[in-house]
């Protein structure tokens, strides 16, 4: 990437730094491991969205576009994007909390809704409401870290009534990037958890029908016509790995097998390419979505399944997590190229 203003550096060791540069107009922060010639940009004003993976000269996130600039003029869905205060879709424009029914108002104009008019993704993924409030390095690694106060904004407010704020934490260490997520609950009632992330990977040297999946799952939740969960769990029936020649995928998984350290690893390959994504705890769920004919994969950490806060209130999922108020839900997630 071009460096149109690099005064500003922080450097410690001689493997970590930071860079906070300008380009075309775009505040960006990148964060270096020097040893494993690992550099990831990301774009705070953009939704704090994660754009560029570069491990050696690969870029290893999708993104279709020449520059960030490009990304904000054009947005769509690309890199690693928030899902919040919802992933994936809500079965209508209402949800259930606490026992009380919430109605979305479509006028504020800040929804996405997906093929079927559902709303989709939550409201945040490339909200300039994020404010980065710290980039550095030491011997440990290089991270930045950024701030939303979710409770300063009426129209977000308005369609998700829970003053919360969100912290996003990037860090590379030991050539890997850790993505940290913590909520505060300021309300004085529970808040539901349902955020996620939906990053989009490639691989380079062989066709996507020649990439290989490996799925840390035991169960399948099965789908109805749009895409919503039944509340049917049936066994893994994929090969494992799977191979995308055989059909694309758009799935949802749970019971994910995770190591000793607690961690579910999802990985894709091909040729002498291996993407791992490995799940924290609280990351429960993970959706799947590789679309025919489209030269990426998505391994989208999930702290709930899709339409999570109805099909709770429902009693047809019981593993809906919760903040207390005044309380905190902090998470992280991995992401491992070679």
């Amino acid at each position: 990437m071009p460096c149109a203003n690099c005064a500003n550096i922080h450097k410690v060791s001689s493997n970590y730094l930071t860079r906070q540069v300008t380009v075309d107009g775009i505040d960006i922060v990148q964060l270096v491991d020097s040893s494993h010639r690992m550099q990831l940009s990301l774009a705070p004003a953009i939704g704090n969205m994660a754009y560029e993976w570069l491990v050696g000269e690969r870029n290893f996130l999708y993104f279709p576009f020449a520059s960030a600039a490009e990304l904000q003029r054009a947005p769509k869905l690309c890199g690693v994007p928030f899902l919040g205060p919802w992933a994936n879709r809500i079965a209508g424009d209402s949800y259930w909390a606490n026992g009380k029914h919430y109605r979305l108002n479509p006028e504020l104009g800040n929804l996405r809704r997906d093929g079927n008019q559902y709303p989709i993704h939550g409201l945040l993924n490339y909200s300039s409401a994020w404010k980065l409030i710290e980039a550095k390095a030491d011997d440990t690694g290089a991270w930045a870290t950024s701030r939303l106060e979710f409770w300063k904004y009426p129209d977000l407010m308005a369609q998700f009534p829970f003053p919360h704020t969100l912290e996003m934490t990037y860090r590379v260490r030991a050539g890997s990037v850790e993505i940290v997520t913590g909520i505060q609950n300021h309300g004085t009632d529970p808040m539901p958890v349902a955020v996620g992330y939906h990053p989009y990977f490639q691989l380079h040297q062989v066709h996507r029908d020649a990439w290989h999946v490996q799925l840390a799952a035991r169960d399948h939740f099965t789908l109805d016509a749009k895409l919503i969960p039944t509340g049917e769990r049936k066994p893994l029936e994929f090969a494992n790995p799977h191979a995308l020649a055989a059909g694309q995928l758009d799935d949802v998984f749970g019971g994910l097998i995770r190591g000793a350290d607690g961690l579910a690893r999802f990985s894709v390959e091909g040729g002498t390419e291996r993407i791992t994504v490995s799940y924290g705890p609280k990351y429960s769920v993970a959706v799947v979505y590789a679309p025919k004919g489209q030269d990426f994969i998505c391994f989208e950490p999930m702290s709930a399944i899709t339409n999570g806060f109805n099909l709770a209130h429902d009693g047809v999922y019981t593993e809906l997590q919760s903040v207390a108020p005044g309380g905190a839900w902090k998470e992280s997630f991995w992401l491992h190229a070679e």
